[in-house]
């Protein structure tokens, strides 16, 4: 829990001091979005999209595009100076964040690599025991 800590606290200062980037990571163009809504696209607590359904391949690139731009970012800020997180610590910080703030009601999460899908309902979702 002290490690989650200093992550989240070290995730919190790079955001800080990368100005946008998580935020241009994160945005979604048009098919994404969509995908999203109709239950292709959900969050994963690794810290990057995933496919609840088999996806079009437009949406697939449209998804391997925003990953590599999140991979990108979590490898910057685990690369700063005085970092105490790998690059998988900082995804999965921000996967929890991602599960707690982002899935909206009726869109599909995925709480292991390799577990179930599951539709958020209309309380909050239930986060991995790692999420502290």
């Amino acid at each position: 829990m002290i490690r989650r800590a200093k992550i989240m606290i070290g995730l919190g200062l790079a955001v800080a001091a990368l100005g946008t980037g998580i935020a241009v990571a994160q945005s979604e163009d048009a098919v994404v979005a969509s995908a999203r809504a109709d239950g292709v696209v959900g969050e994963q607590a690794d810290g990057y999209l995933g496919f609840a359904k088999t996806p079009s391949a437009e949406v697939k690139a449209a998804v391997d595009a925003t990953n590599i731009k999140r991979r990108a970012i979590y490898t910057e800020i685990a690369a700063k100076p005085g970092s105490v997180a790998t690059v998988q610590e900082v995804a999965a910080a921000r996967g929890c964040e991602q599960l707690a703030n982002r899935v909206a009601p009726g869109q599909p999460y995925r709480l292991t690599p390799n577990g179930p899908w599951q539709v958020r309902g209309s309380g909050p979702v239930a986060l991995p025991p790692i999420c502290g």
